[in-house]
């Protein structure tokens, strides 16, 4: 099913408003639940990166450079987490008591943001898989925000910003004819990027390194999906 580019551009600020609005009226208390979403979405996301990106990326590229991008994009999201304190992956190690705007996060969450909306454009099933990923950080990142000594008009500027980075990144793969030549590295890049985000979701050992059931149906569950899609 092709969506209209205007809904592509607005389900992702959809997913990340819906969930600021989510954490600001329920506020949520338990966040075991949100945990297994973010062990189903980091399981989506790397099937789909298997099943969908990785054998595009390659056609008619010479392997090498398409490899090079890959590992330029796990660097890229290994240098990003120096600032976000692996936020992209469910963490937020940051001071609730200081009354200031988180400078780095916002930046790094926002380049974050911007590469993983370029392999969207043209390819829908990502886009499932961006989504899924949005929602659970987003929860995260609003409980964060909201709890924090953080004015409410910068915490709604940090929303607005995030939700639009995605939907910015789609839209200049579909329309920079810089961005459109050079689409498939870039598509390579937030490979590299999911690669690293997903596995350390997946792989992140357990609380007291026990075994799971739960994460590991949800994992085998997201894999499945991704496989129907």
């Amino acid at each position: 099913m092709d969506f209209p580019f205007l809904i592509v551009f607005l389900i992702p600020i959809i997913a990340v408003w819906g969930s600021f609005t989510f954490v600001w009226v329920v506020k949520p208390k338990n966040t075991g639940n949100i945990k297994l979403l973010l062990a189903f979405s980091g399981a989506f996301l790397l099937a789909l990166t298997f099943f969908e990106l990785l054998p595009e990326v390659y056609e008619e590229h010479d392997p090498k450079t398409i490899a090079l991008f890959i590992l330029g994009g796990i660097l890229l999201q290994v240098f990003l987490e120096f600032f976000s304190k692996g936020a992209e992956h469910g963490h937020m190690h940051f001071n609730l008591e200081e009354n200031k705007f988180p400078l780095l996060l916002f930046l790094s969450l926002c380049i974050h943001a911007f590469v993983e909306g370029v392999p969207i454009h043209g390819n829908e099933p990502i886009l499932y898989g961006i989504i899924i990923h949005k929602i659970p950080v987003a929860i995260i990142l609003s409980i964060f925000l909201i709890n924090s000594k953080i004015e409410l008009v910068w915490a709604l500027l940090f929303v607005t910003m995030f939700s639009l980075m995605t939907p910015i990144g789609t839209y200049m793969a579909a329309q920079s004819e810089w961005v459109g030549h050079y689409g498939q590295y870039l598509t390579a890049l937030a490979i590299g990027v999911f690669l690293h985000i997903s596995t350390v979701i997946l792989f992140e050992s357990s609380q007291g390194h026990a075994f799971n059931l739960r994460k590991l149906l949800v994992i085998i569950l997201g894999i499945g999906i991704a496989y129907l899609i």
